[in-house]
């Protein structure tokens, strides 16, 4: 089944005459904003992308601005249902260990986010090389009370993340498809997350950005942890409800 959507040849010829240009991760988007901006003097700002609930508040302001319009009520409402959704699962996050790997425009807002509902990212890879990406990353997490571990470029692949897993355990793995040797060989819950996904299918037709993606993606982890806990659990525990 193909989507019918998409940019067209003469959409992608007119963002010359654009208003402004929301370039949304800036290793991957901000060279061909900042391009549209030199030669044909369109405004550009760049933004990370919308994982998450303050990611999403920032692209939802850039739009209102940029459009000149309020935001919608229906934008309004699931955003409301994020934070609802964070009330109620944030002890189940509280203070869990995970480890991350994928490009950095995914990782730097999936850092936030999990910062944000009080989780506990240590340990974190990209195999793209960058500077700018370690900046931000340390800033995100200035104000932890431990040292993350962090990698970007040659070096930072899985081997380096599962020797760190392996000196400091974690309670959750985020990575794409090739997390599953190490979730599986360590018995880590494992969310996939990024690109490539090769072992699942339908996963494209849902979010995974915005509000509604950043419901999706706390439902995914509240489901691993919380089936950690129902298959190690001793009868007398093993509970009905949440």
């Amino acid at each position: 089944m193909k989507s019918d959507g998409g940019v067209t040849i003469e959409e992608l010829v007119s963002t010359g005459d654009s208003i402004g240009t929301i370039a949304l991760g800036e290793t991957a988007s901000a060279d061909a904003a900042r391009a549209l901006d030199v030669k044909w003097k369109v405004p550009c700002q760049v933004q990370d992308l919308p994982i998450g609930l303050f990611a999403t508040d920032r692209f939802i302001d850039a739009l209102r601005k940029a459009a000149g319009v309020t935001v919608p009520d229906s934008i309004t409402l699931e955003r409301g249902q994020l934070l609802d959704i964070i009330t109620d699962m944030q002890a189940c996050f509280y203070h869990k260990k995970v480890a991350l790997a994928g490009d950095p425009d995914h990782l730097i807002p999936l850092v936030e986010f999990l910062i944000d509902i009080d989780m506990m990212p240590v340990h974190i890879v990209t195999g793209t090389p960058g500077k700018a990406f370690l900046q931000r990353i340390e800033e995100l997490t200035a104000d932890l009370p431990y040292k993350v571990n962090v990698k970007a470029g040659t070096g930072a692949d899985m081997f380096l993340l599962h020797q760190w897993i392996k000196n400091e355990p974690v309670d959750l793995l985020i990575a794409n498809t090739y997390g599953k040797y190490m979730a599986k060989d360590d018995d880590i819950p494992f969310v996939r997350y990024g690109f490539p996904i090769t072992d699942r299918v339908g996963h494209s037709y849902f979010p995974t950005v915005c509000y509604k993606g950043g419901m999706r993606l706390l439902e995914k982890i509240l489901d691993v942890l919380l089936e950690r806990i129902d298959r190690d659990a001793p009868e007398e525990s093993f509970e009905l409800v949440m």
